[in-house]
């Protein structure tokens, strides 16, 4: 029905993370009706940042430099380390403005099914940087599904070893959430991370 090209659109909308098809079909719709210099815009932007944006080679975060921002930070304490799974959630606990640590991007978590094992997560620098520095507490910061669990267990016992303080953020029911539509896991890791008030 549509033309090969914007068919060719859509299918390339529709192979991203979160675009359905329907998205993927309106998308391209909209990027047909900018204009020429918006289209360029857009598409100097996508190469622009494919080309310059980079892994920051002490965290893994992105970056336009050698080194991330955080990284390079002078005021960030040096001896904590939050382990996240990738990038994205770097972005939500800087937003909090109450994390001033450093971070470790793990580019994923152990995912069997899908083929992610261990030795493909960017765990070597994390324990070459445990092993070589005094770090105070590394705080675990993965998603509270099986997967991410599951990284949780393997990295403390890989931890466990130097001595470490392991923390992990906790989890529970959301701000605004309602108990009665909570599931159990969900409602146990919420009684489990208690605090005393």
């Amino acid at each position: 029905m549509a033309t090969r090209s914007l068919e060719i659109l859509i299918d390339e909308f529709n192979r991203l993370p979160g675009i359905g098809k329907k998205s993927a079909i309106r998308l391209a719709f909209h990027i047909l009706e900018m204009s020429n210099t918006e289209v360029e815009r857009f598409s100097k932007a996508l190469k622009d940042a494919k080309e310059t944006v980079k892994k920051c080679s002490v965290c893994g975060n992105f970056s336009e430099e050698d080194i991330c921002g955080i990284c390079s930070d002078e005021f960030r304490e040096k001896n904590i380390i939050c382990v996240v799974e990738d990038s994205r959630d770097i972005i939500p606990l800087e937003k909090t403005n109450r994390y001033k640590g450093m971070y470790h991007v793990l580019n994923g978590k152990i995912d069997p099914l899908n083929g992610i094992t261990p030795d493909k997560l960017n765990l070597k620098p994390l324990l070459e940087k445990v092993a070589k520095e005094e770090i105070k507490e590394i705080i675990l910061a993965l998603n509270p599904d099986l997967e991410g669990e599951t990284t949780a267990l393997y990295l403390t016992r890989l931890l466990k070893p130097f001595h470490v303080k392991i923390t992990k953020i906790a989890s529970g029911i959301p701000m605004g959430g309602n108990i009665e539509f909570a599931d159990i896991a969900t409602i146990s890791r919420a009684l489990e991370g208690r605090q005393e008030i």
